[in-house]
């Protein structure tokens, strides 16, 4: 399999969305997303794209800060394969470009939030070297 990485730019966001609908099980409408992704991308924010050949089969967002703690980091956002192409190594693959990616642009750290239910998730994450820290807690407003 012809696996590549590559930062998508705001051109993209139509091919974007159809994988983020499949991500939040089409939480938000088509607009909402374009909406948000159009002003995410006016905001330190950068999308990975995971291509098998010309396909988008993946994607991961970066977002970009210097906190008191860490430096400069990155905070990958929003990490999703197509089921498809899950169990295949393609997270590994991905993480080492991120890392290697964002130490390039001077990053420090790299930081992360995955929801609690999301077990699988953190095995992946504890086997990429991450830890947990802290609690994420969010207020609708």
């Amino acid at each position: 399999m012809d696996i590549q990485f590559q930062i998508l730019d705001n051109e993209s966001i139509s091919s974007i969305i159809p994988l983020i609908q499949e991500f939040t099980n089409n939480k938000f409408s088509d607009e909402v997303l374009h909406s948000r992704f159009q002003a995410m991308f006016t905001q330190n924010y950068e999308c990975l794209g995971v291509l098998s050949g010309e396909k988008l089969i993946g994607v991961c967002g970066l977002w970009f800060q210097t906190r008191h703690y860490a430096g400069m980091s990155c905070e990958p956002d929003h990490v999703f394969i197509q089921p498809q192409y899950q169990g295949q190594g393609l997270g590994d693959k991905m993480f080492e470009y991120i890392a290697s990616y964002c130490k390039a642009k001077g990053c420090e750290s790299l930081e992360l939030n995955t929801y609690v239910q999301n077990t699988a998730s953190h095995k992946f994450y504890y086997n990429q070297g991450f830890e947990i820290l802290g609690y994420h807690f969010f207020k609708d407003l």
